[in-house]
């Protein structure tokens, strides 16, 4: 082995090294944070404070059964209105690559993507509370959904885009109708990485605070009612963390464990998705 080969070999190594390196920095600070969560969360989970209600101040115990049927509803309704019109609008902007539209409807999901979530609460507030003059799970939905539409709409387009020309150009050829076409041929292809969008999007919805304290507002009691007051967990995290008791105080991190491992089992069914239905052309 000849010095010049010596040296780069080890500086290979080395490079790889400082690599490793900063990706653990990079990475502790997360694994801390999910290591004090379920340090302090997990203690506090059992069957009581999975299925009880809140206890009015001064009463022990109680749980976040409510927070978390409300959570599920949020993203249920969230969904039911954004899926759609995201693949929808993704669908097209995959099929007209230019024209005015196209481009302001990429400029759009843009800027929508980087909109505080704040301020799109504030939105859902005027558009859908102050109408119907009152607080609801559907106007946190809404909120909600609006916030899902740049990923799923990006992830949509992106993943179509992937898909060989040919395979619409044979079923075209055949005389299936262009709606049949994408119906049955494309979306089907691409369904992987529009899953995938999807489930990255709830994800990112999942943990959301501020949206929900203009629209849903909370509620201590249970709701199945989309127009009234609904509970999350979230909300039911922020609303513990902020009161002067230490047992809720220790409600607070039980709710933030059920909340990361909801969290993370989205994140983990979305990468098992892609891996199990990637698309192979």
């Amino acid at each position: 082995m000849n010095d010049n080969l010596r040296s780069r070999l080890l500086k290979d190594i080395l490079f790889k090294g400082i690599i490793g390196f900063f990706a653990f920095i990079s990475l502790l600070p997360l694994f801390l944070i999910l290591y004090y969560i379920t340090k302090n969360g997990i203690a506090v989970i059992n069957w009581d404070f999975l299925t009880s209600l809140p206890r009015p101040i001064g009463e022990t115990g109680g749980g976040v059964f409510n927070a978390i049927i409300g959570t599920l509803m949020l993203i249920v309704l969230s969904g039911a209105l954004s899926i759609p019109c995201g693949i929808l609008a993704g669908i097209y902007l995959a099929e007209n690559s230019t024209g005015k539209l196209g481009n302001s409807i990429r400029l759009c999901v843009i800027v929508l993507q980087g909109t505080p979530s704040i301020v799109i609460g504030i939105i859902a507030y005027l558009w859908i509370v102050i109408p119907l003059k009152g607080f609801s799970a559907f106007s946190g939905g809404v909120a909600l959904a609006i916030m899902m539409l740049p990923v799923i709409i990006k992830t949509t387009e992106e993943t179509l885009k992937l898909v060989p020309y040919h395979l619409k150009e044979a079923s075209l050829a055949l005389g299936v109708p262009y709606y049949r076409t994408m119906l049955k041929v494309i979306l089907p292809s691409g369904m992987s990485g529009i899953l995938t969008g999807i489930l990255l999007s709830v994800a990112r919805i999942t943990g959301e605070t501020a949206p929900l304290l203009f629209t849903a507002f909370g509620n201590q009691f249970m709701n199945v009612n989309i127009f009234k007051p609904i509970d999350s967990l979230p909300y039911r995290i922020f609303y513990y963390a902020m009161s002067p008791y230490p047992e809720w105080h220790s409600f607070a991190w039980g709710a933030s464990f059920i909340l990361v491992v909801l969290t993370l089992s989205l994140n983990l069914v979305s990468r098992g998705i892609s891996a199990k239905w990637k698309t192979r052309f």
